[in-house]
Parts: structure tokens; sequence; C-alpha cells
């Protein structure tokens, strides 16, 4: 196994904060892990020459294989499920009501991986607006900064688990014909979400403000400056009265602007 110096962990570790704000200060010894034999294969004698390379070239293909090696891209439907009870019976009438004229809802997912999450997203905004549905503009916005699971989740094949209902199993996926037990989404909500390659480190320049903001165990990478500052972000795209959703094992600073309405969810005044 290679072996990783201190100088090149070290402008390994500022790569990555600088430019994707994901902190690995404490991860030494899963980066030699997760990476040598990896580097090997691709005829890498030593991790002073990747890192040269990723530094000199900003190569985005080995940027991504950095990224998919050293982050953990898991998610599920239901995940959370409180935050969907929540979103259905109290977000969607409130941000309904509001827009009840311009009839668009405006809701992004953020680091949506393969794509469970926006598209239980667009599952609770079909099922609370049944038959009214059609007359909305629902479309999701999901981001991640992975191609790779991007280009997965727009071909998506999933396990699902218990607590995918019978009912929404019928309405919004497709069994598998190739004996397996996984699904696919239905078409009709696969264009009800939009995926988007975007780095949570950039500006963001969206079209419309934000009714709801999913970013749920995304931010488990990010050292608390750069998490303040995510935030803060989250909060000038929000619009007044719109949400934040985090992951329950996440925090925010108590000097966020935004207002704390249950453990892992936060309103724009």
């Amino acid at each position: 196994m290679m072996q990783l110096t201190d100088s090149d962990f070290n402008r390994l570790v500022r790569f990555m904060q600088e430019n994707y704000g994901i902190n690995l200060k404490q991860k030494r010894l899963l980066i030699n892990s997760r990476l040598s034999a990896s580097l090997q294969a691709q005829g890498y004698t030593s991790f002073k020459k990747f890192v040269d390379d990723l530094l000199n070239r900003r190569d985005g293909k080995q940027v991504e294989f950095l990224l998919n090696k050293l982050t953990t891209n898991y998610t599920y439907f239901m995940r959370e499920k409180e935050h969907y009870d929540y979103f259905m019976k109290v977000i969607l009438p409130e941000i309904t009501q509001k827009n009840k004229k311009k009839k668009v809802l405006s809701i992004w997912s953020a680091g949506c991986s393969t794509g469970e999450e926006p598209y239980n997203i667009s599952m609770c905004i079909k099922e609370y607006l049944g038959t009214q549905a059609s007359a909305w503009d629902t479309r999701v916005l999901a981001t991640d900064i992975s191609q790779r699971v991007l280009i997965e989740a727009q071909d998506p094949s999933y396990q699902l688990p218990a607590d995918v209902s019978p009912a929404w199993r019928s309405k919004y996926f497709i069994k598998r014909n190739d004996g397996s037990d996984m699904y696919t989404i239905t078409p009709e909500l696969r264009k009800n979400v939009i995926f988007r390659t975007f780095n949570l480190m950039e500006p963001i320049r969206f079209k419309l403000k934000f009714d709801v903001i999913f970013c749920r165990n995304v931010m488990i990478y990010f050292e608390q400056s750069t998490k303040d500052a995510l935030i803060q972000r989250f909060y000038d795209a929000t619009n007044p009265g719109g949400y934040l959703l985090i992951g329950h094992s996440e925090n925010i600073s108590k000097e966020s602007a935004y207002h704390t309405v249950r453990p892992a969810i936060f309103r724009k005044e």
C-alpha cells in the first residue's frame, strides 16, 4: 500500500476544503485505505504524483473519482420519514396557499445523490395536490456535485424499503422485468425532477428563490465555518416563509437567521 506523506495529505485536505467544502482533516487513514489500490491500478507509484496531477490539471474525472471514493452517497426512499410527514401536513398547505395564483412551487433537493429524495418529494406533492397537480408547476430542482450519481438518478433502479406503501409502489414505480426485486420510476415522475450539477461552495444564482430547500445529510462533511456560510447562502436563496430541512444528525448555528421550527426544520420569517 502506498503511504500518504504529511505534505501530500495537507495539500489534498486543503484542495478538498477550499474547492468542495469537504473536511478531511481527521480522515488520513480513510484516504490512505480508499485510494491506494485504485491509484496503483491507474499507474501511480506515489500519492505525490496523484496530488500533483490533481492540483495542476484540475481534471474533472480525477475530481469525480476522488469525491466518489471519499464521500458516501447513502440514501433511500422515506429516509427521515418525519420530514415528509411535516412536508405534506404543514409545509405544502402553507406554500400552495401562498402560491395559489401563480401555481408554482419552487423546491430544491441540494445534494440529491441517486435521486431518491427529489423523487420522494415529487410523490408527496402529487399526493397532496391530487387531481390539481397538472395545473401546477411542481418540478423539483435536484443537484449534486457528482456526475456519476446524477447519471444514475436519471436512469434509476431502486430496491424499495417497507415504508413505501403498496399504493405508492403501484402509482409511482415500475417493477423491472428482469426477475429482480428492483423498481424504476414512472416517466411522469421522472419529468417532475430537473437534475443539475452544482457545487454547494459556489454562489447560489438560480432564477427563482425557493419555497423549500432540502439539504439533508450533506453538511456532515463540512466544518462549522463552511456550514455557516452555506446556511447563509441558503437563507438568501429562500423565499420569506420558506423552509430549510437538514438531516437529523446535523445542526446549524444558533446565530443563523432561520427560525427553528422543530429539530432539523427551519423557517425564514
